[in-house]
């Protein structure tokens, strides 16, 4: 007999990937592409920036207790709930939301805080290109004193090496010409009183962050298909950076004494909330639970590609990617504080001042100095690029799932649009006083906000759409159901985890800060407004869904919590037990194990379509014996 195109399983479709899924939405073209896009996605500048500082800050080696604890408890399970979510539905994170009607709005909240997110990190990758471009010379531009940015405070530490001084030199009242050249030729800050004086555009700025949108936009000009095949460089070459510069680093004199620095274990520091909630928040923002990127990339997976793998690989090696990033830091800090002669932790410094302050004036002490900074600044481009693919094909995912019809024929046009729209929302960065705008931002758009946006996701899988039908969901997309451990991170341990963070945060509240620079009220205001907004989405939604539905106000909330309709699969042989028929057009009336059973050829994956089918069948008996 012939068997029916509805019962080809995946087995016996010769290695094809695009044949098992919607060919009008896209979906990658080969194995790899999705685990080095998960890769590029995660392992972004703060690995190289945040980890070590918070390494450092927080107890040294000991502070790996309270992450790998945390990477446990948090970012495992969560990052593992995220790929099953799109990775069942083929759906981005608007359309996900069909699980759930009432609790779109958590959809829109994502959409919002990744579009805020995408602004000014695009931002951060024009000031790299800007370091990039100024390092393609035989001198770097930030090695001395005397240019018409500097001031008398300039203190040039080749000048003090050459002259051999005997007595102490007073460099507590000086600034190195690093540190001149970032804010005062760079950002040209003093051009700026503060926020509310954003003062001109500095063009070469607008040049590069018109060149990074441009390098965004011909990346994902075509989807995952184009970004697929961008990741296999952007993802695995800045490791070949940083060994690079993990290897020069450690061969340098006095690099011992910054790794000592960072790994000296003080466990005192674990008996401090402090640590563990650092710990926490370093996993929450390096993984990316939250911002929508690993739903969007999981839906345009095939329906039984190994995801429970794929997590492990990425989480831990984000993690141990943080550590080395840690060495290649130090060791170098190490170095420039036996250079100044001064104690580590005043040469060590997190975020913007770490990669255009304090790096590059260490780059001007080693020999071929404009080589080892050109590779630090295009390793930066490389991390901050594949994040930035993560986020703008997470908007446009989510928009095109939306209105397929209108708009995935017009997917490349589409892109355009927005990355034109971010651009010009980003001019305002490009200003002299905009470096006061990307710190409200980066303090605000994925703050609060983006936890409740996370908590609410959990809650709602486990809650309202159910964890048993949850776990049947992945048992008939991986063939087992997920263990003890997933099911009680799930239920407790990884809610309770970060509505302790969100309390934490709410409770240390406190105003944004650049250097000496305090904001105004004004301005703390529109930050807090900014996070504010992203969650009132859930509220806003939760009335439009009830709004659709009929009857009364419970049985309206009643209704709209329930899983749509055509909630599932994407196609239909891989709907099995209680999703078949339910697509548009269904030409299945009855349930698929019948078929299977009737044309024969049972293979793994429909054994457990039969499987999950059989359970169902008894819960359905159980039920009705009550």
């Amino acid at each position: 007999p012939v068997t029916p195109e509805l019962l080809v399983s995946p087995s016996s479709q010769d290695g094809e990937l695009g044949s098992e899924c919607p060919e009008d939405r896209g979906n990658w073209t080969g194995r790899l592409d999705f685990l080095l896009s998960c890769i590029g996605y995660c392992v972004g500048l703060g690995n190289v920036w945040r980890f070590p500082y918070r390494a450092y800050t927080n107890g040294g080696g000991a502070f790996l207790v309270p992450y790998f604890i945390m990477l446990a408890i948090c970012g495992i399970p969560i990052f593992f709930m995220e790929l099953s979510l799109g990775q069942f539905s083929s759906l981005g994170p608007l359309a996900v939301w069909k699980i759930s009607p009432l609790f779109k709005g958590v959809g829109m909240g994502t959409i919002l805080i990744v579009s805020l997110v995408a602004i000014y990190y695009n931002m951060i990758i024009a000031y790299v290109l800007f370091y990039l471009f100024a390092s393609l010379t035989s001198d770097l531009p930030w090695q001395h004193c005397g240019n018409w940015w500097n001031t008398d405070l300039c203190l040039d530490h080749h000048v003090i090496k050459a002259g051999n001084t005997t007595f102490p030199v007073n460099i507590t009242n000086t600034v190195s010409p690093s540190e001149e050249y970032w804010s005062r030729y760079v950002l040209h800050i003093q051009g700026s009183s503060g926020i509310g004086d954003p003062g001109r555009i500095r063009w070469n700025l607008c040049l590069c962050l018109l060149l990074s949108w441009t390098i965004v936009y011909l990346c994902i000009l075509k989807g995952v298909k184009s970004s697929g095949k961008v990741v296999y460089f952007t993802a695995t070459f800045p490791y070949l950076i940083l060994v690079m510069l993990l290897i020069r680093g450690v061969t340098l004199e006095g690099a011992w004494k910054g790794i000592r620095f960072y790994l000296t274990p003080q466990f005192d520091h674990l008996l401090s909330s402090k640590v563990w909630i650092e710990a926490a928040l370093q996993i929450f923002y390096s993984l990316g639970v939250g911002f929508g990127g690993l739903l969007t990339f999981a839906s345009y997976n095939t329906f039984h590609q190994n995801i429970y793998r794929d997590t492990f690989i990425v989480t831990l090696g984000n993690a141990i990617t943080s550590i080395l990033a840690g060495f290649a830091i130090f060791s170098v800090l190490g170095y420039m504080s036996q250079e100044l002669g001064v104690p580590v932790n005043q040469v060590a410094k997190a975020g913007p001042g770490l990669a255009f302050v304090v790096y590059p004036q260490a780059m001007t002490m080693l020999p071929l100095s404009p080589f080892w900074s050109f590779l630090f600044f295009f390793m930066l481009l490389t991390l901050g690029l594949d994040s930035q693919f993560a986020f703008m094909e997470t908007i446009v995912t989510a928009v095109t799932d939306e209105f397929p019809y209108y708009l995935r024929p017009k997917k490349a046009s589409f892109s355009a649009v927005i990355c034109i729209a971010l651009f010009l929302m980003g001019l305002i960065l490009t200003t002299e006083g905009g470096m006061y705008w990307l710190v409200l931002l980066d303090d605000y758009s994925a703050g609060f906000g983006l936890m409740v946006v996370v908590i609410t996701t959990c809650l709602v899988v486990t809650r309202v759409y159910g964890m048993k039908r949850f776990c049947r969901d992945i048992h008939m997309m991986l063939g087992f159901k997920p263990g003890p451990y997933f099911r009680a991170c799930w239920m407790v341990l990884s809610p309770a985890t970060m509505m302790a963070l969100l309390v934490y945060n709410i409770i240390k509240y406190q105003p944004s800060e650049y250097g000496s620079y305090r904001f105004p009220t004004w301005a703390e205001v529109l930050g807090i407004l900014m996070g504010v907004l992203s969650f009132l989405m859930i509220p806003l939604g939760m009335v439009v869904a009830v709004l659709r539905e009929e009857g009364t106000l419970w049985e309206r909330v009643q209704q709209a919590s329930r899983p749509a309709m055509d909630w599932g699969p994407s196609l239909e042989e891989n709907r099995t037990g209680m999703y078949v028929a339910s697509l548009a057009g269904s030409q299945s009336p009855k349930p698929l194990m019948v078929h299977m059973r009737k044309y024969g050829g049972i293979t793994s994956y429909e054994n457990t379509a039969i499987e999950v089918d059989r359970e169902m069948e008894e819960e359905e008996e159980e039920e009705s014996m009550m």
